[in-house]
């Protein structure tokens, strides 16, 4: 992976978003270019794409700390309409697939659609002309016949709300905020946070730090990361035989669903699974107290099941400690634990992931009764087939509430979601309608199935989780096979939605 990159390249200054049009999309990144791909298929051209940041890519040009990359294969991690032969590794780092999100959206035509540096603040939708009136940050507005959501999951980050934060003197980043120009060489580091994000860049930062001090609130399940380079053989076969490239592709997503058994409570794959981990813990840990505070208490899945080869190995370094003791406060240059201890910082990195359940949470959207959709959702999101709410006309969102997976790509669940999407917004425009609206009784009765199918799984259980809500619901994720996804939205549903 390449140490330095621009966080935006050169581009023209991008023309204002006009005034009028069929479509907005609200996001350039995985989501948001699915759906431009979609609409242009079924000859829908007059959209634009709202993009805050200064281009393409979504959470992996918001990502820029060290050692970021994605733990779903390469060729599994693209879309389905833009093969790439080169990827470089099995698992490729965050700069390669900014890139490829960068290539699609100049191979299919879509950075003309783009309008960067924007951000949309409020959404109203007007029952009698039929329209979303959309406005921007910097005091425009746009009115447009449907409005799609391609803001994801993971776009917002989450700062705990620590007592003596904005007292540090030190630097602060989260993973999200990255700034590459940090030099942590010879500095006394701290990392809040355990999961995905610092899995990554722990090991890293490790080689540069004088200390570096990891702050874990729950352990979790770590596997091994079978990342390799691909071979120039392998980089032949998957640039000159577009079969075995579809089939390797194939393959993959195969093997990664048969992995959903594992998900299941009380399963034998989950069981196997579990002593599975636990054994390997033996082996990768071998000091008895850190492998106790290491080990989990709850069923692999529960949380995210996370990848890395050189996480223990890092954690058993003479100059990196793990704490397991609450933060109680900071103070200008350490952070205090609960049971007293002064750990010195000079850095400190936010590893606490996103505002994962909280959809849309930066948008006031105001529907024709009135009635906004923070209140409607409350504190416990949920949407038909994961792309609509009731009461809401011709608003749609990508990988919205009960649409992420924990063992497959979700760039697959996304693109079904997307041509999902392309076909209600080409019947709103081609039967000239006001208003295509999902019914009240549709949506709950989709929401009723998936929540008892999740109530048989492992994100189910007792462990803290981005998957769900305080109160226990699980709002984040499928509650199957990322086939059987794609299978309820191809079934036809007509009589789900409410025309006018």
């Amino acid at each position: 992976m390449r140490t330095e990159r621009a966080e935006a390249r050169p581009r023209p200054a991008p023309a204002a978003p006009p005034d009028r049009v069929d479509v907005l999309v609200i996001g350039a990144g995985m989501s948001g270019l699915a759906i431009a791909y979609q609409l242009k298929r079924r000859g829908i051209d007059d959209f634009v794409i709202v993009e805050k940041s200064g281009g393409v890519g979504g959470v992996w040009r918001d990502n820029q700390y060290p050692g970021a990359g994605c733990d779903v294969p390469s060729h599994l991690y693209s879309f389905s309409f833009a093969p790439k032969a080169d990827w470089s590794r099995k698992f490729a780092p965050r700069d390669e697939i900014l890139d490829y999100f960068e290539d699609v959206a100049r191979s299919f035509d879509i950075v003309g659609h783009c309008r960067f540096n924007t951000s949309v603040t409020t959404l109203e939708f007007d029952a009698q002309a039929g329209r979303w009136a959309v406005a921007l940050d910097d005091g425009r507005r746009i009115s447009a016949r449907s409005v799609i959501s391609a803001v994801g999951q993971l776009s917002e980050p989450f700062t705990p709300d620590l007592a003596g934060l904005d007292r540090f003197e030190g630097r602060v980043m989260h993973t999200a905020r990255w700034d590459r120009s940090a030099d942590l060489t010879g500095q006394r580091v701290a990392v809040i946070g355990n999961a995905a994000s610092a899995i990554q860049l722990i090991p890293i930062v490790a080689d540069q730090a004088r200390t570096l001090s990891v702050f874990q609130r729950t352990p979790n399940w770590v596997i091994e990361k079978p990342d390799r380079t691909f071979t120039r053989a392998e980089h032949w076969l998957f640039g000159n035989l577009p079969g075995y490239r579809r089939l390797y592709r194939t393959g993959s997503f195969l093997i990664h669903e048969m992995r959903f058994a594992a998900f299941r409570q009380g399963s034998l794959a989950a069981r196997f699974t579990r002593w599975q981990l636990e054994r390997k813990i033996r082996k990768a840990v071998p000091d008895p107290a850190m492998r106790e505070i290491l080990t989990p208490d709850y069923a692999p899945g529960c949380k995210r099941v996370l990848l890395s080869n050189t996480y223990f190995q890092t954690l058993a370094r003479e100059h990196v400690s793990l704490v397991s003791d609450p933060i109680s406060h900071l103070e200008a240059d350490a952070i205090v634990t609960a049971g007293g201890d002064r750990i010195e910082a000079d850095t400190v990195i936010l590893a606490t992931g996103f505002k994962a359940t909280e959809f849309l949470s930066t948008l006031s959207v105001t529907g024709p009764d009135g009635r906004t959709l923070a209140e409607v959702w409350g504190a416990s999101p949920s949407a038909y087939r994961g792309v609509a709410v009731a009461g809401f006309p011709n608003l749609f969102m990508l990988y919205g509430p009960n649409t992420n997976l924990g063992h497959n790509s979700i760039i697959f669940m996304t693109e079904r979601q997307a041509e999902y999407v392309a076909g209600k917004v080409e019947r709103l425009l081609s039967h000239d309608l006001k208003s295509l609206s999902v019914r009240p009784q549709a949506q709950a009765a989709f929401d009723a199935r998936v929540q008892r199918s999740l109530a048989g799984t492992v994100w189910a259980g007792a462990c803290p989780s981005w998957y769900k809500t305080e109160d226990g619901r699980i709002t984040n994720n499928w509650s199957g096979l990322a086939s059987a996804f794609a299978l309820t939205l191809a079934r036809p549903d007509q009589s789900a939605w409410e025309e006018r």
